[in-house]
């Protein structure tokens, strides 16, 4: 068998579509599996009100809490105070870049206002320092406390 081998070698003007198709398979089936995941978003079971004992707030506790309009209110063990948006990132900061080990927050929201103002105010909390966060919830009444028994 003989080669021949000539001058003018011909070009191969085609373009190479092999490892274009096995990319955009590895992408596909990237794609596949993470789709799902960001479609579900973050699902969490929120707590009902069935507290098995009351317990009363402590003195040393900072409440943050949320009224039906959304304000914010702060307490710092003398009460309620209403305090603004912008006021509150640096108030929290100040307060818990002092404490070094108790960094705890305790939520109290109305039942009415939106999640999202929630997340507002946990969010502007842990900006702050916070490490921590409880919600207070109203204890439900039994039926027996409703009707006038024990």
């Amino acid at each position: 068998m003989a080669l021949s081998v000539s001058s003018k070698a011909a070009v191969k003007a085609d373009i190479n579509v092999t490892p274009m198709i096995d990319v955009m398979l590895v992408l596909l089936i990237i794609f596949m599996i993470v789709t799902p995941l960001i479609t579900a978003g973050f699902q969490a079971t929120l707590p009902s009100g069935n507290n098995p004992e009351s317990r009363p707030e402590g003195s040393g506790e900072i409440i943050l809490g949320i009224d039906r309009t959304g304000g914010f209110f702060l307490d710092l063990g003398q009460g309620s105070r209403p305090i603004s948006d912008d006021e509150l990132p640096g108030r929290l900061a100040a307060i818990y870049a002092t404490r070094t080990t108790d960094k705890i927050l305790f939520l109290k929201a109305d039942e009415s206002i939106s999640f999202g103002r929630v997340q507002e105010g946990i969010e502007i909390a842990r900006k702050a320092g916070v490490r921590v966060v409880g919600a207070i919830a109203q204890q439900r009444q039994s039926l027996v406390r409703r009707r006038g028994g024990a």
